[in-house]
Order: structure tokens, then C-alpha cells, then sequence
């Protein structure tokens, strides 16, 4: 088990969007520059915060030449840590990590997140939303990368576009799916319903 995360597939656009992801994401609470050294946070292979101008940072993450770390900022003292990667196939995965987040605070990411695969003009594969963990972030590539038939412990809810909602939903019947707006079906078990 792992703990909990959100992770967001899109299209890799033409220009990168993370601009707006940022405003959009200040509009619920999140911001990418910390408060008190009024710079962006990126985590270097260390762990070490290295601090950066939000423009460089956005200017880096539009070249995709590698994955980077970073973090956002609920307050001075409280971060989402956030990583982007980049696939070949055209697809960026970003994985924002729960872990150390009141309930109010996950639902906040969670709320953020969902906001921006809907609204943002990049083409989303899929978003999963697994609070508890149950698991593993890199268990989904198969199957929302590469049409891999098996499925990972399924999370506390799924967002994905055709045809990957039709085909979970039909290879999955303990599934419930249900309108999220922009080309979007939110998946979940009927148990957690």
C-alpha cells in the first residue's frame, strides 16, 4: 500500500497550460509560491528545495525534457508534493501525494485537480483519486498508457474520456460511471456510492 495520491493523465498540448493550471489551482487554496520566500519549490534528486521563479519553472516544465518535483502550498508549513513526468507516447502523469493532508485539505486537491482535467483545454485520459493508497501509482500506466486489460485494487474514483471509461466500465461491472463534464466519466464502485 502506498500512500494516498492523485494522478492526472493528459495530452501533452502544443503549449503548455501550466499557467492556468497555477491560477486555477490559487483559486482553491493551492499556490505555487511559498509564502514566506516568495519563490516556487522544486525538489531537487536530493530532496533539497531548490527555489525558482515561477515563470522558469513553467518555461522548464513546457520543454519536457525531464521530470521535475515540486511542491504547492496550502501555507507556509503545509505542501502538496507534485510530480510531473513525461511519456513518449505525448502524455504527461502528474502525481500529487496525500500524504500528511487533513481530509479537508485532500478534498481541496482533489477539488483542484478534477477542475483542471475538466477545464483546462489539454485532453485528459484520466484522473485517479486513491486517498487511501490501495494502489500503486505506477500500476495504472498499463492500463491508461497502454490498453492493458488488467486492472490495479480500484480507487476511491476514476475520471477518464473514451474510450478508456467505456472500456473499464465494460471489463469492470462493479463500476458505476457518471457524467463529469468535459468528455469525462467518473468511475467508482457502486460500494463507495
Amino acid at each position: 500500500m502506498t500512500d494516498g495520491y492523485i494522478r492526472w493523465y493528459r495530452e501533452s498540448a502544443a503549449t503548455s497550460t501550466f499557467a492556468e493550471q497555477a491560477e486555477l489551482f490559487e483559486a482553491y487554496g493551492l499556490g505555487l509560491v511559498h509564502p514566506a520566500r516568495g519563490a516556487a519549490v522544486v525538489l531537487d534528486v536530493e530532496g533539497d528545495d531548490v527555489l525558482m521563479d515561477p515563470e522558469e519553472l513553467g518555461r522548464l516544465l513546457g520543454l519536457r525534457i525531464a521530470s521535475i518535483t515540486m511542491n504547492w502550498w496550502f501555507s507556509a508549513d503545509i505542501d502538496v508534493v507534485d510530480q510531473y513526468a513525461y511519456q513518449p507516447l505525448g502524455c504527461e502523469i502528474q502525481t500529487l501525494w496525500l500524504d500528511g493532508l487533513t481530509t479537508e485539505q485532500a478534498d481541496t486537491v482533489e477539488a483542484a485537480v478534477v477542475a483542471a482535467a475538466t477545464a483546462l483545454p489539454v485532453p485528459t485520459r484520466a484522473v485517479i483519486i486513491d486517498r487511501e493508497g490501495v494502489s500503486d501509482p505506477d500500476d495504472w500506466d498499463a492500463p491508461v498508457l497502454y490498453d492493458g486489460e488488467e486492472l490495479p485494487t480500484f480507487p476511491d474514483r476514476l475520471l477518464a474520456s473514451d474510450p478508456l471509461a467505456g472500456r473499464l466500465l465494460k471489463s469492470s461491472p462493479e463500476l458505476r460511471g457518471e457524467e463529469a463534464g468535459n468528455g469525462m466519466t467518473s468511475l467508482s464502485p457502486y460500494r463507495r456510492l
